[in-house]
């Protein structure tokens, strides 16, 4: 039993086809929708990548930029098709390719669903990637001599003044770090002395923090020295000034604008896949019902259209047949050696002359 069987007139049929043309065109224009938001995608990415680790998060951006393409190409396809099925005549050029057209379409739609999918699946990858990166940014921050990390300075210091962030997680992480140069250290200071003795690895650590990280909104001029020194500084108590520095991390400040551009673009290549699989479905039912009106002969006669000729499980059921004598007509009987003759009973006579009279054995001499 065919799976939502539809009765299709002459003139339903081609009000379809015309429907499908457009909506094919329509489909084009989302491709290049899809396309450019890989696009922007892996350029916002990229804008940030020398705050990121070495991790594979460009599969997002590449897989939608890949599916934007394939969807122009497939749908101006699509659209061709159904302009000429308008006319039952020139359906007849596209009838043996119409079926494979579905097929890839089918797949093609599902991809098109696992990008979508993808876009909310990449935030545990981009906040590892973001976490890494970050640490060693901030390690390499004072290395403003150093070739290739000379950028990091201000790298690092835009991101705290753009996203209004400070450190990874937290101020607290500047603590932990040597974010001064050496050749910025008075070495004839004793303080500066102790302090680079007192540290194993010996850096000059301080509870100091980068200007970047401080709040622009505080009432009070910024205090970046001496942070949790309340004596060291008039009327303060550090645990409650909390205008004076940004709060909140870089890393979970970029993980909330990377999220919202990941899940505005999931929910944009969503709505595709549902339109492209309406799209999808109609182009099934204009050729299965342009088929049977082949097969009947007449043009203007009222034909059947459905998405499967068969229910779910027969067509599965069949389909699943197909594949396992696909299998058994490419083995070979091992058991007489690779040979499949062997065992193939012979159907032809033996002939021994015109008489058709066996020949009489000779005896051996002894």
């Amino acid at each position: 039993m065919a799976v939502l069987r539809m009765k299709f007139t002459k003139n339903k049929r081609d009000k379809l086809a015309q429907v499908l043309w457009i909506l094919n065109w329509i489909s084009v224009l989302t491709g290049i929708l899809l396309f450019s938001l890989g696009l922007f995608l892996k350029v916002e990415i990229n804008k940030r990548g020398e705050l990121m680790a070495e991790r594979d998060i460009q599969y997002v951006p590449n897989m939608l930029i890949a599916v934007g393409l394939i969807a122009c190409a497939i749908n101006f396809l699509g659209g061709k098709i159904c302009y000429d099925c308008v006319d039952t005549t020139k359906f007849l050029r596209w009838k043996l390719i119409m079926l494979p057209y579905i097929i890839c379409t089918f797949f093609f739609t599902f991809c098109v669903l696992v990008g979508a999918l993808m876009c909310y699946s990449m935030r545990g990858e981009l906040e590892e990637s973001l976490d890494l990166g970050l640490t060693e940014a901030m390690r390499f921050y004072k290395d403003t001599d150093t070739p290739g990390r000379c950028f990091l300075k201000r790298t690092v210091d835009m991101l705290q003044i753009e996203f209004h962030c400070c450190g990874n997680n937290g101020y607290r992480d500047w603590f932990h770090i040597q974010w001064i140069s050496n050749r910025y250290l008075d070495m004839s200071q004793k303080e500066v002395v102790d302090r680079l003795r007192s540290n194993v690895e010996g850096k000059y650590l301080m509870d100091g923090v980068p200007f970047s990280c401080c709040n622009t909104n505080s009432p009070r001029p910024c205090i970046q020295r001496r942070i949790t020194n309340n004596s060291a500084h008039f009327n303060y108590e550090h645990q409650t000034e909390e205008l004076n520095l940004w709060m909140k991390g870089c890393r979970q400040a970029l993980l909330e604008y990377y999220t919202d551009i990941m899940q505005s673009i999931g929910l944009t290549v969503l709505i595709t896949w549902l339109f492209e699989l309406s799209v999808l479905t109609g182009v099934r039912y204009l050729q299965t019902s342009l088929e049977n009106v082949v097969r009947q002969g007449d043009p203007n006669s009222e034909s059947d259209g459905w998405l499967l000729e068969n229910s779910f499980m027969e067509t599965a059921r069949t389909n699943l047949n197909i594949i396992k004598c696909l299998g058994k007509g490419n083995q070979i009987d091992a058991g007489n050696n690779g040979d499949p003759n062997i065992n193939v009973p012979s159907t032809s006579k033996a002939h021994y002359g015109p008489d058709n009279v066996p020949p009489k054995e000779t005896p051996e001499a002894s």
